[in-house]
């Protein structure tokens, strides 16, 4: 833009001195840059590679009254462009007559005078919708080209690439970026600290004039792209000029936008005249499909592209530029309705029945084909009670939360252990006391439902023994075999079964293997008939568990509901976990956390 005239002429002549200056400066720093490894290094030095390049095309194209979308433009991309290359390589021979061609040339000689003839026949294939004053200006610098390279050579193996100049380009008052269109007349850039940059394009007006457009016209068409965000619907535009005005994004209130294939054939102009490849890309809308995408990658390479990429929009969680504000993102995720995943109408469900403390009642859970619980009926007894009612609703609940995503991890964790009437007994062995009918439900849930909870919550059964434990149970077996047994006073075997033993004498004052006391069933209020517990009959292993010792040496292993059953009812509920607690002196501990309520 910084070459184009008051008239709307591209001033051709400062454009190719300007590449020259630049082109200077880069093979300047050739000797004086330093590279990431010694090979790059000597690459560098050898072959002398620069990557000359411009910026702000798109807005050229649009100040010009000209779509991205049209073969005016692509003729103008390739124009400027071979007078780009053009004066990057009558520079480059320029310096090899100072200074010598770069190493290799004379081996690469003939092939590189070949390439330099092929960039020269590219002009003539530049779009004749170009103004022709730019193809004879591209013309004469390709002729010299050839002329001067014959002669001297070239310094240089390569001379021009296209950068993405992103960042940059705005620092140089650029609307758009290398030969990209605009992302949109109005976008907003996320800024590292925090907030959005809102960025309009200053092309238009121009764009505008070059139209035919007053300027009252002007003003009242910038106000309503500044309140809309967007081009499309303004009084007075004229609905065949729309096309200049589109953007590689569609507007924010809009629906125009450049298609894809205009990014690929925009590219495809400028690639005859570059040395290396084009940093751009091909933006595509949400709702492309893999087809467009494959589409695309054969389409560039049917074109002869060197290189290609491709941005579908949306497909990042974030991007630094979009037509959107922070407020529209934050708006869009409250409206964004969640996904309910609903059961087909045919599946499979488990029904179980149960009893908490004398109040009976159903549990049928709708399964998905993968097994997973869906949705929750619960069922009592005694049909138009309060507890019935409620329960019904808490089911459908549950279960509308279940197909809207809601982990049944998270119910288990939240309502087991609660704590409320109806609370009691209840006829599931892997259950023996519920604090609620809640707490039985989710328990159950979580037995049935979720690999590992049974396991990682149950006490040990009822009446086992240390000798009948298994030695592959690391819960019910080595857990009280060993220190556990040796703590009760008693010994291990080789086969890993323990004797326990209380210490006591026999009638002649010698210690005795076992007590000949009948084993002692733990008090209602927890404290031992024989006073102490420590030192009474009854001992506990080293996972919590009650140790009986037997007359005959072997020890009966009692679960914690049988351990506690006398007092549990009336014991507090743990501050951590939730679960019950036992007494254990004056103090109260969980046996589900270890968390203890005070001394102990």
């Amino acid at each position: 833009m910084k070459f184009r005239r008051e008239d709307g002429t591209f001033d051709a002549e400062r454009f190719g001195n300007a590449c020259r200056i630049f082109f200077i400066a880069q093979e300047i720093l050739v000797d004086h840059a330093s590279y990431p490894t010694k090979r790059i290094a000597e690459n560098s030095h050898k072959f002398r590679p620069l990557g000359l390049g411009y910026s702000n095309l798109g807005s050229l194209i649009m100040s010009a009254g000209a779509a991205y979308d049209s073969d005016a433009a692509r003729g103008l991309c390739g124009a400027v462009t071979a007078l780009l290359h053009g004066a990057a390589n009558l520079t480059s021979a320029e310096l090899a007559a100072a200074v010598g061609p770069f190493d290799g040339y004379e081996v690469n000689r003939d092939a590189m005078l070949k390439v330099m003839q092929m960039h020269r026949d590219a002009v003539e294939q530049v779009d004749e919708a170009c103004p022709e004053y730019l193809r004879d200006a591209a013309r004469n610098v390709w002729e010299e080209v050839l002329s001067a390279g014959r002669d001297f050579g070239f310094r240089n193996a390569q001379a021009t690439v296209l950068a993405p100049t992103g960042t940059i380009s705005f620092l140089m008052d650029c609307d758009t970026t290398g030969i990209e269109p605009d992302i949109a007349l109005v976008k907003y850039k996320q800024l590292a600290g925090g907030g959005m940059l809102k960025i309009v394009n200053n092309t238009v007006p121009s764009a505008l004039r070059t139209l035919g457009y007053d300027q009252p016209q002007i003003e009242s068409i910038l106000a309503y792209i500044e309140k809309n965000d967007t081009i499309e619907g303004p009084s007075g535009l004229k609905e065949e000029h729309l096309p200049v005005f589109d953007c590689a994004f569609q507007p924010r209130n809009g629906v125009r936008s450049i298609a894809w294939r205009a990014h690929v054939t925009m590219m495809a102009a400028a690639q005859p005249f570059l040395s290396g490849a084009i940093s751009k890309t091909v933006n595509m809308p949400r709702e492309s499909t893999p087809a467009d995408v494959a589409g695309a990658y054969l389409e560039g390479w049917r074109l002869g592209l060197k290189a290609l990429a491709i941005y579908r929009d949306g497909s990042k969680e974030s991007q630094p530029l979009s037509t959107s504000t922070e407020g529209d993102k934050l708006a869009a995720k409250q409206v964004a309705a969640p996904r309910r995943e609903r059961l087909p109408d045919t599946r499979h469900s488990i029904t179980h029945k149960f009893s908490v403390a004398g109040h009976e009642g159903y549990l049928t859970v709708g399964l998905y084909e993968d097994g997973r619980p869906g949705e929750l009926f619960i069922t009592m007894a005694k049909e138009g009670s309060t507890v019935g009612g409620l329960m019904d609703c808490f089911g459908t609940a549950v279960s509308m939360s279940w197909q809207y995503g809601v982990p049944l991890e998270v119910y288990v964790n939240k309502f087991a252990h609660t704590r409320f009437e109806p609370m009691g007994y209840t006829k599931n062995p892997d259950i023996r006391i519920a604090k609620s009918i809640v707490d039985y439900i989710f328990r159950w849930l979580g037995i049935t439902f979720l690999p590992g909870y049974k396991e990682a919550n149950r006490g040990l059964s009822p009446g086992a023994t240390n000798a009948g434990s298994q030695s592959g149970d690391a819960e019910d077996g080595a857990s009280d075999r060993g220190p556990a047994a040796m703590k009760a006073g008693g010994q291990v075997d080789a086969h890993g079964s323990a004797s326990a033993t209380v210490p006591g004498r026999s009638k002649d004052g010698s210690k005795e293997g076992a007590t000949d006391r009948p084993a002692a069933k733990p008090a209602l209020n927890g404290s031992h008939p024989h006073g102490s517990q420590q030192h009474g009959s009854q001992h506990r292993s080293a996972a919590g568990h009650s140790v009986q010792p037997k007359s005959n040496g072997a020890t009966t292993v009692l679960s914690r509901d049988e351990q506690f059953a006398g007092f549990q009812l009336d014991a507090p509920s743990c501050d951590n976990c939730g679960a019950i607690t036992v007494r254990n002196g004056n103090c109260y501990l969980c046996h589900n956390c270890g968390n203890s309520m005070g001394c102990s």
